[in-house]
C-alpha cells in the first residue's frame, strides 16, 4: 500500500509518501510544496493543485491520508488553507485515489500514541518510525509524513490493501 500524506497549507503544503508492506514502512518521497506569497491565490491553488498531480503521475498512490481542518483566530488563513486542501482532494478524487482525514488528536495517538503529545514528539517519532538521518523540515513536511503513517496504523484502510 502507498501512502500520500498531506498537511495542506496555502504556502507550504508537507507531504510525505510511504510504502506500507508486512508491517513495515518504506519512505518513498517527501518534501513541501511552496507557494510566494505575492502571487494571487487562485495561482497558488492552481500551483498546489499541479504539483499534486505531478506527484500523482509518478507514484502509485493507494489512499490519500490528509489532516482535518481546524479552525483557528485567523479566517482569512483558514479559508485560504481550505482552498489548498480543496484542489489537493480534488486532485486525488480525480484518480480514484481514497480519501481518509484525520484530525491532529489522531495523528497523535497513530503516531506517538498519545493524543497529547506535543510537536517535538511527533516529528521524532516520525523520524524513528521512518529510520530518517534526521528530522524532516519544515515542521509541515514532518507532519505529512506522520498523516501518512497514521493511516497505517489506523483500522480505516482495510479496504485498499493490494492483493
Amino acid at each position: 500500500m502507498i501512502i500520500l500524506g498531506i498537511d495542506p497549507g496555502i504556502a507550504i503544503v508537507g507531504y510525505g509518501i510511504i510504502e506500507y508492506k508486512n508491517n513495515s514502512f518504506k519512505v518513498l518521497s517527501y518534501g513541501a510544496i511552496t507557494t510566494p506569497a505575492k502571487i494571487n491565490l487562485s495561482s497558488r491553488i492552481k500551483s498546489i493543485y499541479d504539483d499534486i498531480n505531478t506527484l500523482l503521475a509518478k507514484y502509485d498512490i493507494d489512499a490519500l491520508a490528509v489532516e482535518e481542518l481546524f479552525f483557528n483566530k485567523n479566517v482569512k488563513t483558514a479559508i485560504d488553507v481550505a482552498h489548498a486542501r480543496g484542489v489537493i482532494m480534488v486532485a486525488c478524487s480525480n484518480k480514484g485515489i481514497p480519501i481518509f482525514e484525520y484530525t491532529p488528536l489522531q495523528v497523535k495517538q497513530g503516531v506517538v500514541g498519545y493524543g497529547r503529545a506535543v510537536k517535538k514528539q511527533i516529528q521524532e517519532m516520525v523520524k524513528i518510525i521512518l529510520n530518517l538521518p534526521e528530522i524532516p523540515k519544515p515542521d509541515d513536511v514532518a507532519d505529512g509524513l506522520a498523516l501518512a503513517i497514521c493511516h497505517c496504523h489506523s483500522s480505516n484502510h482495510s479496504d485498499i490493501f493490494r492483493a
